[in-house]
């Protein structure tokens, strides 16, 4: 990607995760609306202008360069050794989980018992870690990819199957906004691995509309899981009636 796709691909990530629009960005150009989706569509930013829409956003033009050049090196996984280290301190998963939720060191505060040097603490610890950059004015930059996953049987997805699981699974799931769908059948090789491509996509979908939410302020979103699950699998009742091999 172009230097000029990835600094306007980082002005329109963080105009949706800021909750701004180009409405806004025409006030502080002071160009009409049309006019500004048109410099968005063509790429082709004065570099006032680009300096402008980058305060508008909270950041010099230096730093709206060092988040874009970011977005190109994301993190995939963590290591099993850092997925350790999250796992041992509860309150700094719980950081974490907020910061990839794209909390704010504010939001942080308000809603958990953390005093400001306890919660700076933790944003720290997740900077080594390599899972976010805590830039001025403490301020959360994630180093995740969209298709950011967890070690497949590593420490967290084993926590999860510890200590949360049972907890998900145990709510009702009867209100207009909860589902929990079960199907069972009989399935091919070449139909199991459609069946991946598809949970693959769904997942992807999740991602982007989690992106598209943090134009709308946190009050307005909801902490939302998605379990989907796929095996090859019998109960253990009919197992045991099976003939003998």
């Amino acid at each position: 990607m172009a230097e000029i796709e990835q600094l306007v691909h980082t002005l329109k990530r963080q105009l949706r995760k800021q909750g701004k629009t180009y409405k806004d960005v025409a006030a502080e150009l002071g160009l009409s609306e049309p006019s500004v989706k048109r410099l968005f569509a063509s790429h082709n930013f004065a570099l006032d202008r680009l300096v402008q829409i980058a305060n508008l956003l909270g950041f010099t033009l230096a730093e709206l360069a060092q988040e874009a050049a970011a977005s190109t090196h994301r993190l995939h996984h963590l290591t099993l050794a850092q997925e350790k280290e999250l796992v041992s301190d509860t309150r700094l998963l719980l950081v974490a989980a907020c910061a990839l939720n794209h909390w704010t060191f504010d939001d942080i505060i308000k809603a958990y018992r953390f005093t400001q040097a306890e919660c700076l603490k933790k944003l720290l610890r997740l900077d080594r870690l390599g899972l976010i950059a805590l830039l001025p004015g403490n301020r959360i930059r994630l180093n995740v990819a969209r298709d950011f996953d967890w070690i497949a049987h590593g420490p967290i997805k084993q926590f999860f199957r510890e200590q949360w699981l049972h907890d998900f699974l145990d709510g009702a799931f009867a209100d207009d906004d909860e589902a929990m769908v079960f199907s069972h059948g009989m399935l091919t090789e070449a139909a199991i691995e459609k069946i991946h491509v598809e949970i693959k996509k769904l997942r992807q979908r999740f991602a982007e509309l989690h992106e598209e939410s943090l134009a709308s302020p946190l009050p307005k979103r909801r902490g939302t899981g998605l379990l989907m699950a796929l095996r090859e699998w019998e109960p253990d009742g009919f197992a045991k009636l099976r003939m003998a091999k």
